[in-house]
């Protein structure tokens, strides 16, 4: 494993395997709902046909039920907010219950079931 190791003030360590300046200097992520990587970019969830960033799980939810998902409620996790496709799909997705917690890793979970409908892009990226 090549990279830096960073030791917290608890002695608690980690490894920055591509460092940047940024990565050394990023505590906080800049935007709710994304990567929190240290170094990472962080990425939103764009609805195509609008060109919308989605930004709540409210917008993520309408758009989902849009497209044939129905929230699938779960009793035995309810730390996370789940939506199937069909009775006939195996299709699943889920995310955590708080949108702050709203990953990368769901967004292109998303995009990977909706090809036609999603996209993960840059922020910078979406004013254009």
């Amino acid at each position: 494993m090549s990279g830096v190791w960073i030791f917290d003030k608890n002695g608690v360590a980690r490894l920055i395997s591509n460092p940047t300046r940024e990565s050394f200097e990023q505590k906080e992520p800049p935007y709710p709902g994304t990567a929190t990587a240290p170094g990472a970019r962080p990425r939103v969830l764009v609805y195509l046909p609008e060109n919308q960033v989605i930004s709540s799980y409210t917008e993520l939810e309408q758009r989902l039920t849009e497209l044939g998902w129905t929230r699938y409620e779960n009793s035995e996790r309810p730390n996370l907010l789940q939506f199937h496709k069909s009775q006939n799909s195996a299709d699943l997705i889920s995310l955590p219950i708080n949108f702050a917690n709203f990953k990368s890793l769901h967004m292109y979970d998303i995009v990977v079931k909706n090809r036609s409908f999603f996209e993960v892009r840059d922020p910078a990226a979406t004013s254009a």
